[in-house]
């Protein structure tokens, strides 16, 4: 009976701890995506220099092609393209949310629209505590129509 107790403590707290950080998890994307819609300066603060960073191109005949930036140059594109993103308004809005452990932290897929658009894409990040207890994103994928995203892409 007390092995079972035992287990049982064990199997709850790890639940709540589990959950607590679940919540954590997607509050810090929900921060993320305010920062980048309200065109914070500590967006690039909110990703991991060595983070992996995925533009999944959606060439016109409907076949993907994947192209990866390193968390650094990610950061550098973000401060540049800033000025220009709020001068016209781009935001996106996510839907269809949802989180799930993964190996290297909290993954969360949604559904992105950007604007001015009417359709929606695919997206997932994946964030991560780090040892001093700041969140971080370690992982990014967006699906995007943006074909100049292709130049940068590797054969």
């Amino acid at each position: 009976m007390k092995k079972f107790l035992l287990v049982f403590c064990i199997l709850v707290f790890g639940t709540i701890v589990f959950a607590g950080e679940q919540d954590d998890a997607m509050a810090f994307f929900n921060s993320v995506v305010n920062a980048s819609n309200t065109y914070s300066p500590n967006l690039s603060s909110m990703y991991s220099d060595s983070a992996k960073i995925i533009r999944q191109v959606i060439k016109p005949d409907g076949t993907l092609v994947n192209v990866y930036f390193s968390g650094k140059d990610y950061k550098d594109e973000m401060k540049r393209n800033a000025k220009f993103a709020k001068l016209v308004g781009y935001k996106n809005y996510y839907s269809d949310t949802s989180v799930s452990k993964a190996a290297n932290g909290y993954k969360i897929n949604a559904m992105r629209r950007p604007s001015p658009s009417d359709y929606k894409l695919k997206t997932y990040m994946v964030v991560a505590k780090q040892p001093d207890g700041k969140w971080v994103v370690v992982e990014e994928l967006m699906q995007t129509k943006v074909q100049t995203f292709l130049k940068y892409a590797t054969k």
